[in-house]
């Protein structure tokens, strides 16, 4: 149990991190754009390699499926709402794109299934890689700085960007906790469809928001950035 809640905060603490790093300082629409493209590319990873692959390992294919579709339809639900309720709040062009709160809404999304996956794994003995952390720490900065990058210039209140991040990535910690303790009655395609969960609320939320947001603050830059990122967590997925 311990080993769960310590390496539960660890990978969660990238969070908060990144929030921070997002409402420090106002950055470029350049470095922000390439920060996002950087770590659309390191989820791209994510989906290929920890998620889908280790799923149908697990399962053969129909439970990743069904994970896929389930949470694919939950971000896109979750994400309408969420876009109706900032659309209510805006005054006019100046008010915001909408991708800030999209983006956080993708991370408390695949967060919780990525870090159950994570308690599942302690609890089954397998460790924690500095890999997989690094990894980890590689999709989701990323995710947070651009996230609160936006939210700060659309208006949002650094108290208030950052304590929606720290419930985040404490739901997300608790969430590792919980898969080590149901690890023994989790079947091998209930965990599948956890992989596929995670991975389909990913994908929705790259199309939708961190990729056209990474190409309209880049520019001409925004694929090489995600060809990067890519790189860099597909070299940590499989050294480790």
């Amino acid at each position: 149990m311990g080993a769960a809640v310590l390496w539960g905060a660890v990978a969660a603490s990238s969070l908060v991190i990144g929030a921070w790093l997002g409402v420090w300082r106002r950055w470029p629409d350049k470095v922000t754009g390439a920060v996002l493209a950087f770590g659309a590319g390191a989820l791209i990873s994510a989906v290929s390699y920890d998620l889908v692959r280790e799923g149908a390992q697990l399962d053969g294919g129909a439970g990743v499926a069904a994970g896929l579709a389930v949470g694919a339809l939950a971000y896109f639900t979750a994400d309408r709402a969420l876009e109706r309720s900032v659309s209510r709040h805006r005054t006019g062009p100046s008010a915001g794109t909408g991708a800030g709160p999209a983006l956080a809404l993708g991370a408390f999304l695949d967060g919780i299934p990525e870090q159950a996956v994570l308690g599942i794994g302690l609890a089954a003995g397998e460790g924690v890689g500095v890999a997989l952390l690094a990894a980890i720490f590689v999709s989701n900065l990323p995710e947070a700085i651009g996230s609160s990058t936006q939210m700060r210039a659309d208006g949002r209140g650094t108290g208030s960007i950052m304590r929606l991040w720290v419930s985040i990535a404490v739901v997300c910690a608790a969430a590792t906790v919980v898969g080590y303790l149901v690890a023994d009655v989790a079947s091998p395609r209930l965990q599948a469809a956890i992989d596929g969960f995670a991975a389909g609320a990913l994908i929705v939320m790259l199309i939708d928001s961190m990729i056209p947001e990474a190409a309209r603050k880049s520019g001409l830059v925004a694929g090489l950035f995600t060809t990067l990122g890519f790189a860099a967590a597909a070299f940590l997925s499989v050294s480790g």
